[in-house]
């Protein structure tokens, strides 16, 4: 890796200063690939000298992957070992920490190979780690490492310096201090979450070429923002970057087509040109010139799959967006621009009167339930989002990437 350490020292420090304040005693899982292990390495010092009990970095090797789904019985590539999924279940138990490093070494790596089988494989995805992320059952953030092949990926050579360039901004480590631009930043989001909370808006509609979709919400629709809170009540940010205000759509009441503004990275197939059209809250068309079968079989994964989870907003000030790159990676592309996610609903956008539920009343609200939870990036200049009240009036949210209310 080109990065200097010492960028990667204060890039570590931000992690566990903003997004994940550690504890003493603190259990704190590292998520990596092979590539990232200079990062992997200057968070495990900075977790240790903050007096954590244990940093355990566990890299996923895609390579490895693809052996699997070019080789392996087709009966077995939905499988992930059990002991995997122990190491998540023991960090819930302490509600320790869970770092996951985002930016594939090779993002389109499994080009070539059988669609359907590609989808069955949702490795490194673990449904343990789901469960404990969207449940904040332990204090949990993505963050992106640039690496050689992923620069290829996006500027066509392998210019890791000139990626970790375009990062420094989007992560806030130019400024004089990171930690106080993070809080203003947060507080901006959860100021235009509470403007939106009360508008009290039965749907939104997204409509742009190839797209007119109305998305119904949830009664009392809650909205907000990365700043979460575990279940013993400490606060974490979930992204780094992070620049969306989100809530929790009513998953039955979805219809009409949308078109995706982006290519999606799904574990090791890129998808491009995806539409999707909805009828009763479901998908039943799904097109892309490439990876459609990877969409439908990772959508036929359970009955909630083929619904919507999440509704995104992003504006035009997202410093990902004004870069101007598509990144090939979910955590930065969705922070440039309005997404949508197909699975499980967020609990987070939940309205506070439906939170005391459990699972089967909440699915019987209309929460998503899924074990899967995929964000596709639907915005841009060219799609104007439009809130749509409870008696049928309309209040533009979103034309030309800039908020109108």
């Amino acid at each position: 890796m080109t990065i200097p350490a010492a960028d990667l020292a204060g890039y570590a420090d931000v992690v566990f200063d903003v997004a994940v304040p550690v504890l003493a005693d603190d259990r704190v899982l590292i998520n990596a690939e092979i590539e990232h292990a200079p990062l992997a390495r200057a968070l495990a010092e900075a977790a240790y000298a903050r007096g954590a009990r244990y940093a355990d970095i566990w890299y996923f090797d895609p390579y490895a992957k693809r052996s699997r789904v070019q080789h392996a019985d087709a009966a077995t590539l939905g499988e992930v070992p059990s002991w995997l999924d122990a190491r998540n279940e023991e960090v819930i138990r302490h509600c320790g920490i869970v770092v996951n490093l985002r930016g594939a070494a090779a993002p389109d790596l499994l080009a070539g190979l059988d669609q359907v089988r590609a989808g069955l494989d949702r490795m490194p995805h673990l449904t343990s780690r789901q469960r404990a992320q969207l449940g904040n059952l332990v204090r949990w953030v993505m963050v992106p490492c640039p690496t050689a092949e992923w620069a290829r990926a996006i500027f066509g050579d392998p210019d890791e310096a000139r990626l970790w360039r375009q990062l420094r901004p989007i992560l806030r480590l130019d400024r004089p201090d990171p930690r106080a631009a993070w809080e203003q930043r947060i507080g901006e989001l959860l100021d235009r979450a509470k403007v939106l909370s009360g508008l009290r808006l039965d749907a939104v509609r997204f409509q742009g070429p190839g797209t007119d979709l109305t998305i119904g919400l949830l009664p009392r629709a809650h909205w907000t923002a990365a700043r979460l809170e575990s279940v013993e009540g400490h606060e974490f940010q979930a992204n780094l970057p992070t620049e969306e205000v989100f809530t929790t759509p009513d998953c039955r009441r979805v219809e009409g087509t949308v078109r995706s503004t982006r290519p999606l990275a799904l574990n090791g197939s890129v998808i491009r040109d995806l539409e999707l059209t909805f009828s009763g809250g479901v998908v039943t068309e799904v097109r892309a010139s490439t990876g459609a079968d990877v969409v439908r079989t990772h959508q036929a994964t359970d009955a909630g799959a083929a619904r919507l989870g999440e509704l995104a907003l992003v504006d035009g000030s997202s410093p990902v967006g004004q870069s101007g790159l598509t990144y090939l990676e979910t955590l930065l592309d969705e922070n440039a621009t309005c997404h949508l996610a197909w699975g499980a609903g967020l609990p987070p956008g939940v309205p506070a009167h439906l939170r005391a539920l459990d699972a089967a009343g909440l699915q019987a609200a209309g929460v998503n339930s899924s074990a899967v939870h995929v964000d596709f990036m639907v915005g841009g200049p060219d799609v104007t989002v439009t809130g749509i009240e409870p008696g049928g009036g309309a209040i533009e949210l979103l034309r030309n990437d800039e908020w109108q209310v």
